[in-house]
C-alpha cells in the first residue's frame, strides 16, 4: 500500500459519504498526534444537503484533494525517492504546528510505497545536505528552504491548488 494524500487540519476524512458513494474501499491511518472533531453521519450530509457554504467548501476541498490524488500519483511515477521525501516533508509539515515529525522509517516507507532502505538513503543524503536532522524516529527539518528547492514540483503544484480553493478559510 501507500499514500494517495494527506489530510490535516484543512481537510476531512470520508468524502465517500457527501459524494454519493456512502463508503470507501480506502482506509485512514493517523500519522501524528493532535486533534480531530468527528461528525455524526447525519449531520454531515444533512449540512452538506442544505447547499449552502458548508457545500461548497467540501466541494472545493474534494477538488484540492482529487489534485493531491492526481500529483501523488505521477509524483510516485515519476520522481526519485529522494524528490518524493522531499514532498511528502513539506506537505506533512504543513499540517502541523512544529518543525519535527516523530515517525519511523518505516511509516514514511510504507507511506510513499517504498522499501525502507530507499528512504533510509534518501534521508541520508537530505541529512548531509543539511535539510533534515534525523535520529531514530524523530525528522527534524532545519532548513525548509532547502528541502524546497530539492524537492520536484509536485509539493508546490498541490500546496497552488489548495491555496487557490480554500484561500478564504481560516486553518
Amino acid at each position: 500500500s501507500a499514500e494517495t494524500a494527506g489530510v490535516g487540519n484543512e481537510g476531512v476524512v470520508g468524502i465517500s459519504l457527501f459524494m454519493g458513494g456512502d463508503t470507501t474501499s480506502s482506509s485512514a491511518v493517523v500519522q501524528t498526534a493532535g486533534h480531530a472533531y468527528r461528525l455524526e453521519r447525519h449531520l454531515m450530509k444533512q449540512a452538506f444537503e442544505a447547499a449552502g457554504s458548508f457545500q461548497h467548501l467540501l466541494l472545493r476541498y474534494t477538488q484540492a484533494l482529487m489534485t493531491q490524488m492526481a500529483q501523488t500519483a505521477a509524483c510516485n511515477r515519476h520522481h526519485t525517492v529522494e524528490q518524493q521525501l522531499c514532498r511528502w516533508l513539506l506537505l506533512t509539515l504543513d499540517r502541523l504546528p512544529d518543525r519535527e515529525l516523530v515517525m519511523t522509517q518505516e511509516l514514511v516507507a510504507s507511506m510513499l510505497g517504498v522499501r525502507r532502505e530507499s528512504v533510509t538513503d534518501a534521508a541520508g543524503h537530505l541529512q548531509t545536505l543539511g535539510y533534515i536532522r534525523y535520529r531514530r524516529g524523530h525528522i527534524g527539518v532545519l532548513d525548509r528552504a532547502g528541502l524546497e528547492a530539492h524537492a520536484c514540483e509536485c509539493y508546490g503544484v498541490v500546496k497552488k491548488e489548495l491555496n487557490r480553493l480554500l484561500s478564504d478559510v481560516r486553518l
